[in-house]
């Protein structure tokens, strides 16, 4: 056992279902087609900033950026007939699916599973998409590449619709990831290399283990790899000081927030960023920067990162200590204290076991407030809580880093502040963002509901599941559809969410993944015996 636990993470454990991925050329549409690109992104030929990025090329591209250079200041040339004659619009296959009115909800997110499923053979040559060994589901919609921390809450609905097969291969493509690129990029694109997301690859190895699919130990070296991504630099700092993802706080303890290597505008919002920067007040690589870290986060975007909720331009993510990264990266290093155990390595034990105790103690310093009885997030620039509450409280409950009393305090929160009609509100703030009030997202009420529940605060996570799953319902009922996230505040019959950059999205991976494991804890929810009106195609 101890040889073969030793190969297994010599190796890694990870073994591609082709015998070959070629390497992938990193460049992203902006570096590669350079003037070209501008010009697409700020002429609004796709009314989609993601349309152009995620198109591929028909002949070779840096033909076809030379021939652009050639003939764009002819009398007769056009733009966007060049484009359509260079370029290929990467679209989603076409599964002519429809809901079936007869079909339970259950039953329809079972048979959206192969609709949302992407095949590495059919990955468009040339094209921003990172080649992926094996197969994997997209959120649906425009997102159609496979996400980081998306994945592991579909992932929880993949377990009870019996697709473990699904399961190992994204779990590998992710390992996969880490290996080639050093991390888990927040999709595999090229233009989202140079960020991360949420990093719950360690949640995503205990689902793994808790369903029988795959050994957690298999998995230690890329955790301990996706470590060093977070923590880069963190042994060089001064207090007050921080590097990419890592600060250090005077009291010389560790913190972490989010971060993107670049500071230009994300070339998937291109013009959205550049008219967000015209309209600030400071510096726009400065601007960028904090609008490409709030999209690492997964809430692009929300008045929690921003000094006047109403003004994009005032966003500050990266002087922001969010408590929800930072629980995740507890559990992280908890996780590799506990296979190092497994594996016999007491040092590396030692070490993290060291390291979870420094973050918690710097988690209940910093990120706790005993003012309002909260976990909230931290101005380390103004050395100072953040007075926006938001529903990320719920986090340091699910990983199991809060104490009892912590716990209690925080469900108190959770009943009198962020509870509403059909659910958990994201914030309390109403703005023209999407992640605050009135809308909902699938995997903050999973985290309330499972981190509630973890402390035996049942009856408050029952409740939001019932909310959450009427919510759902009633839009499946009137729809035919499961989406990205739902209008809470009002009567669960109401209209459907909004906010954010782009309209609302169906499909959707991780709505469905969690509400198909709500159902199966949730048997005599009146939600089993709802059936869409009509049939509707997706």
């Amino acid at each position: 056992m101890a040889r073969k636990i030793k190969d297994m993470l010599a190796s890694g454990g990870i073994t591609p279902a082709v015998d070959h991925i070629a390497p992938s050329d990193i460049l992203t549409p902006a570096d590669r087609y350079q003037e070209l690109f501008t010009a697409i992104q700020t002429s609004r030929i796709f009314p989609d900033g993601k349309t152009f990025v995620d198109s591929h090329p028909k002949s070779s591209p840096a033909i076809i950026l030379e021939t652009y250079r050639a003939t764009k200041d002819r009398p007769n040339f056009d733009l966007a007939t060049f484009v359509q004659q260079n370029f290929a619009q990467d679209l989603p296959p076409d599964s002519h699916y429809i809901s079936d009115p007869k079909r339970t909800i259950t039953a329809h997110i079972d048979a959206l599973w192969p609709v949302l499923t992407r095949h590495p053979e059919r990955h468009a040559r040339r094209s921003s998409l990172l080649p992926l060994p094996h197969s994997y589901i997209v959120p649906g919609g425009r997102f159609g590449e496979m996400y980081y921390w998306d994945s592991y809450f579909t992932m929880l609905g993949l377990a009870h619709s019996g697709q473990h097969g699904l399961m190992r291969t994204m779990a590998d493509n992710f390992a996969f990831l880490i290996d080639t690129y050093g991390h888990i990029p927040n999709g595999n694109r090229t233009y989202y290399l140079s960020r991360s997301q949420p990093p719950v690859f360690a949640l995503m190895v205990d689902l793994l283990e808790a369903h029988g699919v795959r050994q957690g130990l298999r998995y230690l070296p890329q955790l301990k790899r996706e470590y060093a991504y977070w923590m880069e630099g963190a042994e060089t700092l001064a207090p007050g000081q921080s590097h990419r993802y890592v600060v250090r706080m005077p009291d010389g303890s560790l913190l972490n927030r989010y971060w993107d290597d670049r500071n230009t505008p994300r070339e998937e919002s291109y013009l959205e960023d550049v008219t967000t920067a015209e309209h600030g007040a400071r510096p726009a690589a400065e601007i960028y920067r904090d609008l490409r870290a709030g999209a690492a986060s997964g809430w692009d975007f929300s008045s929690r990162w921003l000094d006047n909720p109403h003004d994009l331009s005032t966003i500050r993510t990266t002087a922001i200590l969010p408590v929800d990264l930072n629980s995740f990266l507890h559990k992280l290093e908890t996780q590799i204290e506990h296979l190092s155990a497994l594996a016999g390595d007491a040092e590396t034990k030692a070490l993290f076991q060291r390291r979870a105790r420094k973050r918690l103690r710097a988690i209940n310093r910093y990120l706790w407030d005993d003012t309002i009885s909260s976990f909230i997030d931290y101005d380390w620039l103004r050395d100072r809580p953040r007075d926006a509450l938001s529903a990320a409280i719920v986090v340091p409950l699910y990983v199991g880093l809060a104490t009892t009393e912590q716990a209690h305090k925080a469900a108190r929160i959770i009943q009198d502040r962020l509870l509403a009609h059909g659910g958990l509100i994201t914030t309390e703030q109403h703005s023209s963002q999407q992640w605050d009030k009135s809308n909902g997202w699938a995997p903050l009420q999973w985290m309330a509901i499972g981190g509630l529940k973890r402390y035996g605060l049942s009856t408050l996570s029952h409740d939001i599941a019932q909310r959450w799953l009427t919510t759902v319902g009633a839009i499946y009922e009137r729809e035919g559809k499961l989406v990205e996230k739902y209008a809470i505040s009002s009567h669960a019959d109401g209209p459907l969410a909004g906010g954010g950059e782009y309209p609302l999205q169906d499909g959707f991976g991780w709505t469905n993944g969690i509400t198909r494991r709500l159902m199966q804890e949730h048997p005599t929810h009146h939600l089993h015996h709802i059936r869409p009106r009509s049939g509707h195609h997706r």
